[in-house]
């Protein structure tokens, strides 16, 4: 999509779902930011989609070095792991998520202890205030509830705006029922659901981009799809490495 002098490409569509064998399918969204000189991305990813990304990245002309900058929403390891990926870029996150993130016990939460350590100590480091302004036109709003220190960030065109909401709104049924799953403060969380409903509404024609789900607008007052979900899963489950299975998650 263009938001006037933007062009924003979602890379990867974060997909709403858990594994019932392993908790969950580490499956966020990924955006990419062009303009005013900036290659940004808005979170980006885990392991399992480094190779993804960088595809969908080649297929724009842009490899690791041209990212300038990289937004977090917050510290969970399926949206921040991929920041060692970028050696040019900034990283942008919020001072009080990352104060949070940098106490939490090993191996007990889904926090990438290591790469958060790593980041703390990084140059390229820069902490964000809610209310300050990361990119022209692009500002942090605070949203706890998911994690302590979670923001949401807003890009404001002439006519509309266009929503980041990571994971303190990761699907459609979260925006509707104003409540969150796996939220470490639910009370905060609907709160912070509120929020960005009146963010929403405040300007007709404005597309909300979800942590684990398809960009929306607001129509009749309700959350609708703009884009078709695209995923799958490719099995091999016969004898051979030329048979595969492919389970559509429609």
């Amino acid at each position: 999509m263009q938001l006037d002098d933007y062009a924003i490409d979602v890379l990867v569509q974060g997909f709403p779902g858990k594994s019932v064998c392993h908790g969950t399918l580490g499956w966020s969204t990924i955006a990419l930011l062009r303009g005013h000189g900036r290659n940004a991305l808005v979170d980006v990813g885990a392991f399992g989609m480094r190779k993804t990304l960088l595809a969908r990245l080649a297929e724009r002309g842009l490899g690791p070095g041209d990212i300038t900058d990289v937004v977090l929403t917050h510290c969970h390891y399926d949206h921040a792991v991929n920041w060692v990926t970028f050696p040019n870029a900034r990283v942008f996150i919020g001072g009080s998520e990352l104060d949070w993130a940098v106490t939490v016990p090993f191996g007990q939460t889904i926090v990438p202890e290591l790469y958060v350590r790593e980041l703390v100590a990084s140059e390229r480091l820069v902490r964000v205030a809610p209310g300050e302004e990361v990119l022209p036109r692009l500002a942090a709003h605070a949203t706890p509830g998911h994690t302590p220190g979670h923001l949401v960030y807003v890009l404001e065109g002439a006519g509309h705006d266009v929503i980041f909401t990571g994971d303190a709104a990761k699907n459609r049924a979260e925006l509707i029922e104003c409540r969150a799953d796996a939220t470490m403060d639910a009370g905060a969380s609907a709160a912070s659901i509120a929020a960005i409903m009146e963010l929403w509404r405040r300007r007709p024609g404005s597309v909300l981009i979800p942590g684990h789900d398809v960009p929306m607008v607001l129509r009749d007052g309700r959350p609708a799809y703009v884009d078709e979900r695209r995923a799958a899963i490719v099995a091999w489950y016969d004898e051979s490495l030329d048979e595969t299975r492919v389970f559509e998650l429609a």
